[in-house]
C-alpha cells in the first residue's frame, strides 16, 4: 500500500513524540520513504539519532548545518513530500502554523508543502479545550488540513481526558486510508467549469457577476488529489487551479463550445461556473462614447451549459451548482430534474459566510435519488472534499 510513498512526519515538543519511534518504524516496513523533520524542543524528547536510524535517513531541525554551512532546503522538502503528517502537534506549533508564523524549519517546510497535510495533536486536557486551540485548528482546517482528533485516557499530567496523540497503529491506518483515496478516481476524467463569464458590450465593457473561481480551485484540487485527470475550463478569475490542464475563455459561448468538444471523452462533469443567462445582442468593435443620459442594451439568451450538455449524457456524473436568493430548495430541485443532474450543490445568499468571493460556504446536497444531505459552514477546500467523497462513493 505505501511502497515508494514519500512521507514527510514534522515532529513537535511534546511527550507524545516517543510514539515517533514506533510509527516510523511501522512506516517503513509499509515501504514508505520516511523523512523526519524537528522542533528543537522535539529532541528534548527523542534524539534525531533514533528517528535517523528507523527512517534511513537524516534527519531534520536547523535551516543549516553549522560545520558544513550545508543548507537544509524547507523548499525542495515540501515539494518532496507526497504526504506530510505533524505528530504530535503542539500548541505552539498549531498556533503558529495556523496564524502563518514561520521562525523554524517545520513551519517553513510547512508553507512551502504542495501535499496533503495530516495534523494529530497532543496536549493536556485544558490545552486541548481551550477556546484559542480550537479556534486554531478550526483555523488549521479551514486551509485543508486534515485534523486527527486526539483520543482520551490517561495524560502525561496524570489528569484523564482528550489530548492524547492517536496511536501509531492508528495513525498508519490513516494514512493507508489517505492514500487510497488518492487513487479513487484513478483513470477518471474531470471537467470542471469554473469563475464568472465576461460579455462583452464593446472592448472595455462587459457583463458579468461577482464570481471568483475560488470553488472551482478547491474542487480541481480535490479531484486531482483523488488521482483523477482534470481539465478545468475558467472564466476571468484572479485564482488560477494548479497542475491540471487549464483552458481560459471570456465567454459563456466559448466555454461551451471547450465543454462540448470534451464532453464525450470525460467522466465527471462539474458545473461551477457562474455563467451569465444573457449577453448584448450587438457589441460595439469600438469602445461606445457617452453621448445620451441613458443607453439601451438589446439582449439575447446564452446557451445553457449543463443543460445542453445534459442532454448528450450517456454515462457521465454530473454535478451543477444552484446559487439561490428564494424558494432555494424548489429550484434547487428544478434544476436537478432539468438539466439531468446526479448531483446538485445548493447554497444560498442569505446565509452568512456563502456565495461569491467568499472563503466559506454553506450547502446542500440533493441527489437524482431524492436523497438530501446538509452541511454546516465550512471552507470552500472543505465542502470540494465532500464533493469529492460524494463522487467517490457513486462513480463506478
Amino acid at each position: 500500500m505505501l511502497e515508494g510513498k514519500k512521507i514527510l512526519l514534522a515532529v513537535c515538543g511534546s511527550i507524545a513524540a516517543y510514539k515517533t519511534a514506533f510509527f516510523v518504524r511501522l512506516l517503513v516496513k509499509e515501504g514508505a520513504d520516511v523523512k523526519v523533520i524537528m522542533t528543537g524542543s522535539a529532541k528534548d524528547f527523542i534524539t534525531p539519532l533514533t528517528l535517523a536510524t528507523l527512517s534511513k535517513n537524516p534527519v531534520y531541525s536547523e535551516y543549516f548545518e553549522e560545520k558544513s554551512g550545508e543548507w537544509n532546503n524547507h523548499v525542495e522538502l515540501g515539494l518532496w513530500a507526497d504526504l506530510m503528517i505533524v505528530a504530535p502537534l503542539s500548541a505552539n506549533t498549531l498556533g503558529k502554523m495556523a496564524n502563518g508564523i514561520c521562525d523554524n524549519l517545520l513551519l517553513a517546510t510547512y508553507l512551502s508543502a504542495k501535499c496533503p497535510v495530516l495534523v494529530a495533536p497532543a496536549m493536556d486536557l485544558d490545552m486541548y479545550k481551550h477556546p484559542s486551540t480550537i479556534a486554531n485548528l478550526k483555523k488549521l482546517k479551514s486551509y485543508g488540513n486534515e485534523i486527527i482528533d486526539a483520543t482520551e485516557g490517561e495524560l502525561a499530567s496524570g489528569l484523564v481526558g482528550q489530548g492524547r496523540m492517536a496511536e501509531p497503529e492508528d495513525l498508519l491506518e490513516l494514512v493507508k486510508k489517505k492514500f487510497a483515496n488518492s487513487q479513487a478516481l484513478k483513470g477518471k476524467k474531470v471537467i470542471i467549469t469554473s469563475g464568472p463569464t465576461h460579455e462583452a458590450i464593446d472592448p472595455v465593457r462587459f457583463i458579468g457577476n461577482h464570481s471568483s473561481g475560488k470553488m472551482g480551485v478547491a474542487l480541481s484540487d480535490a479531484f486531482r488529489n483523488a488521482g483523477a485527470d482534470v481539465l478545468v475550463i475558467s472564466g476571468p478569475s484572479q485564482y488560477i487551479p494548479e497542475n491540471v490542464e487549464l483552458i481560459k475563455v471570456q465567454s459563456a459561448e466559448e466555454m461551451l463550445k471547450h465543454a462540448e468538444k470534451r464532453y464525450a471523452d470525460c467522466d465527471i462533469v462539474v458545473f461551477a461556473a457562474a455563467v451569465a443567462d444573457y449577453r448584448p445582442a450587438n457589441p460595439s468593435n469600438e469602445k461606445i462614447k457617452k453621448k445620451e443620459n441613458s443607453l439601451e442594451i438589446s439582449l439575447i439568451k446564452n446557451s445553457d451549459i449543463a443543460y445542453e450538455l445534459g442532454k448528450k449524457k450517456k454515462g457521465q456524473f454530473n454535478i451543477g451548482f444552484a446559487l439561490e436568493t428564494n424558494k432555494e430548495e424548489a429550484h434547487a430541485k428544478e434544476k436537478l430534474q432539468k438539466k439531468n443532474f446526479d448531483l446538485i450543490v445548493l447554497n444560498s445568499l442569505n446565509d452568512s459566510g456563502a456565495g461569491f468571493q467568499k472563503d466559506t460556504n454553506k450547502v446542500t446536497f440533493f441527489d437524482k435519488n431524492n436523497k438530501e444531505v446538509k452541511f454546516e459552514l465550512k471552507s470552500k477546500k472543505e465542502v470540494a472534499a465532500d464533493i469529492v467523497d460524494y463522487t467517490i462513493q457513486h462513480v463506478k
